[in-house]
This record gives structure tokens, C-alpha cells and sequence, in this order.
């Protein structure tokens, strides 16, 4: 098990909160009353950066396809390579369920 940077009694019960959540409708709901557009917007493109790195797209490729920046697109790789496996972890159950993003 990872030491997790931000552990604390609050984003305990944030990541409580997202287990909870059993629909992707139920999942839209929450995270448009919690989170901005552009914030989610941001996470959902990072998770594609994630998944274009694991299928050794190229950044060049990767910026042009997803409109990530070189920094957005390094700073994912970092997690991948040296991060929590949190990213490949989601990647590799979507992936169970037929779900694959290339």
C-alpha cells in the first residue's frame, strides 16, 4: 500500500463519497455539483493522456489528438512511471470491462 500525499479525515470521506457512486449518471451528477467544468474536463483528458502514454503514442500525437499541453502530458507520464498506480489501476479495469481508450 501507497503513503498517499494527501490523507486526511477529509479526503477519507471524498473517496468514500466516490465508492459510493454506482451509475456513471450518478457519477456526472456528483462531480458536476463538485467540481467546475474545466476541472473536470482537465481530469477526463489527463485519463486519456494516461492511456495514449501506455499505448506509446507520442506526445506530439498525444498533444494533437487530446489538446493536452507538453506540461499536462509529462506531469502524467511522471504518475505512471513513478506515481501511485492509480492511473494504471483504473486503465487496467476499464479495460476488464471491455472499456478501452486508444
Amino acid at each position: 500500500m501507497i503513503e498517499s500525499k494527501i490523507k486526511s479525515e477529509q479526503a477519507d470521506l471524498f473517496m468514500k463519497a466516490v465508492l459510493k457512486l454506482n451509475t456513471v449518471e450518478e457519477a456526472y451528477c456528483f462531480f458536476e455539483d463538485i467540481c467546475t467544468i474545466p476541472e473536470l474536463r482537465s481530469i477526463a483528458q489527463r485519463l486519456e493522456v494516461a492511456a495514449l502514454l501506455r499505448s506509446k503514442v507520442t506526445y506530439q500525437e498525444i498533444a494533437r489528438r487530446t489538446g493536452a499541453s507538453s506540461a499536462t502530458i509529462s506531469r502524467v507520464n511522471r504518475a505512471l512511471l513513478y506515481g501511485a498506480e492509480g492511473y494504471n489501476h483504473v486503465l487496467d479495469e476499464l479495460a476488464k470491462d471491455g472499456i478501452d481508450i486508444k
